[in-house]
């Protein structure tokens, strides 16, 4: 009898462990289409502010320099790292109960966290590049070439895989026995490892650990090169210093925003009376809202993007013009 009760433990305990093949993602319960009608637009705006910023970067020459190139891979890193999540949430707005596959939830928790650091490496390497103009303006263009901005490009991104890979490859072989209810509105790596039937402090000290190190050594790398920046535009004129001061101020207010809003979902996650909903708003917006303000900065404040968005905005309608003109032509 007895190893017959321990016989059928096993089968049982065996089929536990192998029945989730698929998550619910139980998001925000109340208030789905207030909240899909003020994501979608947010979306929307994301897609189309990085998508021109991409556009104007790749076709028009005055553009042609490495503070774009960086400018234009940033966008691209947003558009991968918010299409990975929203519209998922946006669709989970819509049904009652929203499910995503085991694979599907893991390869979603790596793109997120991986794409995410990646983009700070891009604000770092942004940084970087500030203070080569700024410090060494008669070298900057013998230090960044060609061959040194796809140096930093691929840097960026081993940057933000190695980053992600640890808690990924701690996270993949856990059971999943259930419940598989996800509180979030995508597979994070906290909210996912909470529904694994064993022990997590490992994976949640690891993940702690690498998301320190990669938010403290871009900041710190960021922080000192405009320490640098800082002393030298002291020893210039007012108007060189205003004119410095200038190229520097919407990657500077890119880079509060992020940090910022990245520490807030990071403290919010550790206090445990922190209110559950809360929570998920702040990690939400903190998802969307840097993708989102990161094409306005730039375009705002940078002049030679606006007389691009002009140049382009004039060529698309005399394209327009020039088809209508020649369209009744070939129908009389």
């Amino acid at each position: 009898d007895y190893q017959c009760f321990s016989f059928c433990n096993t089968v049982m305990d065996s089929v536990v462990f192998t029945q989730v093949s698929f998550f619910i993602i139980e998001g925000f319960k109340e208030r789905k289409l207030i909240l899909f009608a003020i994501f979608l637009p947010m979306y929307i705006l994301i897609l189309v502010g990085n998508s021109m910023i991409i556009y104007l970067v790749r076709t028009d020459p005055r553009l042609n320099s490495p503070m774009y190139f960086f400018l234009h891979c940033l966008s691209f890193s947003d558009l991968i790292y918010t299409s990975n999540t929203v519209p998922n949430m946006l669709s989970g707005f819509l049904v009652e109960v929203k499910t995503i596959s085991k694979a599907g939830c893991f390869a979603q928790m790596y793109i997120f966290i991986s794409i995410g650091i990646t983009g700070r490496g891009f604000l770092t390497v942004m940084a970087f590049d500030r203070y080569v103009a700024i410090c060494n303006p008669l070298r900057y263009t013998s230090i960044m070439t060609r061959k040194v901005r796809y140096l930093l490009l691929f840097v960026s991104f081993v940057f933000g895989s190695f980053i992600a890979w640890p808690a990924f490859s701690l996270a993949l072989p856990l059971p999943f026995c259930g419940p598989n209810v996800i509180k979030h509105t995508f597979c994070d790596h906290s909210s996912l490892i909470r529904l694994a039937c064993t022990d997590t402090s490992v994976n949640n000290i690891v993940g702690l650990f690498f998301a320190l190190l990669s938010l403290l050594s871009t900041f710190l790398l960021i922080l000192m090169s405009y320490i640098l920046i800082g002393k030298t535009i002291i020893k210039m004129g007012s108007v060189e210093r205003k004119k410095a001061a200038a190229t520097c101020v919407s990657h500077l207010i890119v880079v509060c925003i992020s940090y910022v809003s990245s520490v807030c979902v990071y403290i919010s996650y550790r206090i445990p009376s922190f209110d559950a909903e809360a929570r998920l708003i702040i990690s939400v917006l903190y998802s969307v809202l840097t993708p989102l303000l990161n094409p306005f900065i730039y375009s705002l404040r940078n002049k030679e993007l606006q007389d691009a968005m002009k140049r382009a905005f004039c060529k698309f309608f005399r394209a327009s013009n020039m088809v209508r003109k020649t369209v009744p032509s070939i129908v009389s």
